[in-house]
């Protein structure tokens, strides 16, 4: 017997059946029926009965009368409602968990995130398929030498990608340049050595690395590196071909959006979309300045409900995410509906005439752009008051091709959007603060909006910003 499964082997036994049939195609409309119910129903009653504040947050509900359907009649729960009962938001003590994690606390205080044995088997085995079909359209039966660029310090990220390299027989090195145990020519040194085809990675790490290649004397063309997998922050098609352009043996592909706090919720497909992990969640959309619930197809501000009753489940959890949900695909790369994210709710940026979600921003910016290792869009006002913008974009001139060609096209796309014309500015000096995306907040890293006083966020990217400076 599996000693990571001890106690829980009738639960896994019983998830692996569901989740082969899931991945098989094999599930009919009255089977999602009843595991929604019934996993909807254990999870109710296991948080009522094991977390002092769902017990206080949910009293008065007949848990037992509460179907997907009617879910969205109970109270919301809130990253405020996480900050505040901390602990008492558990379904049991951190001691009963496998391993403990945290929130990063930059915009707020840290949150305990512990994962017990059900959380990890049923997050992990959604990331592990995604994987497995991807290495095997890649690269056929072996399986690549993968490196992992991600903290691991009471933080998911390396225990759940060592966990599934490990489950697929493929080995993995750490090599996180943001570490002061490696740095970027210790990673590129690594990749060139031991022949690393895939890097998992923030978005904004694909052109830091790249530009630390040439730093460092490297051509990344030449280094073996041919699949990105990209989490953390908000990953548009247009910066997937700018990728590609510096990469030109490397493919990106999305591989997971999750968070601490509410696990895997999707992962990539070879098809660059991300496919809903729909055996864990029940998911809702909602109206994100009203709270009206839109369903669960469209676009709105994402609510998750977790359908595991493991340490940390969440109720009607507001992610603060803006995300299109699409149908799935019959016969698609994977199964499970589609889902794009579009940025968080609070990234939404006003403009002109226009309110821009992030990653409308970032498709105008980099439309049709080679060669872009890095950009930041500086918002202001001019002596009348009206709102102004410039773009600073780092371009490899080789690639890249006239920078005025260049520039001509950002600001049309963005006149288009917002009415407003834009400045472009080439700079090979970016602002380190550029490259610290995935760690605050994709909007504190490629905006700097000085029609205002710095937010929290904002705050944070500048304080930590000199870490993720490429020749440090």
């Amino acid at each position: 017997m599996n000693p990571a499964i001890a106690g829980h082997e009738q639960f896994w036994a019983d998830y692996q059946k569901t989740l082969h049939r899931f991945h098989t195609g094999g599930l009919s409309e009255l089977d999602w029926e009843r595991w929604r119910a019934d996993r909807l129903t254990t999870v109710l009653r296991h948080v009522t009965d094991r977390s002092p504040f769902y017990r206080r947050h949910l009293a008065g509900i007949d848990i037992d009368r509460v179907t997907p359907d009617t879910l969205h009649t109970l109270p919301f729960t809130t990253k405020a409602d996480l900050r505040r009962e901390m602990y008492d938001v558990l379904s049991g003590s951190p001691a009963e968990a496998s391993i403990f994690y945290e929130t990063t606390g930059t915009t707020g205080a840290s949150t305990p995130c512990p994962r017990g044995v059900r959380d990890i088997l049923t997050s992990n085995s959604a990331v592990e398929e995604s994987w497995r079909r991807l290495f095997r359209e890649r690269f056929g039966d072996r399986m690549p030498v993968v490196g992992l660029m991600g903290p691991s310090e009471l933080y998911a990220f390396g225990d759940v990608f060592s966990s599934v390299t490990a489950s697929l027989g493929a080995c993995h090195v750490k090599i996180w340049p943001e570490s002061p145990r490696v740095g970027f020519a210790k990673a590129l040194r690594l990749i060139e050595e031991l022949g690393v085809e895939v890097v998992v990675c923030a978005p904004a790490l694909c052109l830091s690395l790249a530009k630390a290649a040439l730093h460092h004397g490297y051509d990344p063309a030449g280094l073996p590196i041919k699949m990105f997998l990209v989490l953390g922050e908000i990953c548009t098609p247009q910066f997937r071909s700018n990728v590609s352009s510096l990469w030109p043996s490397a493919t990106v592909y999305p591989t997971l959006y999750g968070s601490q706090e509410a696990l895997c919720i999707a992962t990539g497909a070879v098809t660059g979309e991300l496919h809903l992990s729909e055996l864990n969640y029940v998911v809702e959309l909602i109206d994100p300045d009203t709270g009206a619930h839109l369903g669960d197809t469209g676009e709105g501000e994402l609510v998750l409900t977790m359908l595991t009753d493991g340490i940390k489940p969440l109720i009607r959890y507001r992610t603060a995410d803006l995300v299109r949900i699409g149908p799935a695909e019959p016969d698609g790369p994977l199964p499970g509906r589609r889902v794009e994210v579009v940025g968080r709710a609070a990234d939404r940026i006003h403009l002109g005439a226009a309110t821009l979600q992030p990653a409308e921003l970032e498709a105008a910016v980099l439309d049709g752009v080679r060669g872009c290792l890095g950009y930041q869009v500086v918002i202001g006002h001019d002596a009348d008051g009206a709102d102004t913008v410039s773009v600073r974009m780092d371009l490899l001139a080789d690639l890249a091709g006239d920078p005025a060609e260049v520039g001509a096209g950002v600001s049309a796309r963005l006149r288009e959007r917002t009415g407003l014309g834009a400045a472009i500015v080439v700079d090979t000096n970016l602002d380190p603060v550029t490259n610290t995306g995935a760690f605050v907040s994709w909007k504190a890293a490629r905006v700097r909006d000085d029609r205002r006083e710095p937010d929290q966020a904002a705050l944070v990217a500048r304080q930590v910003a000199h870490r993720y400076a490429i020749d440090n």
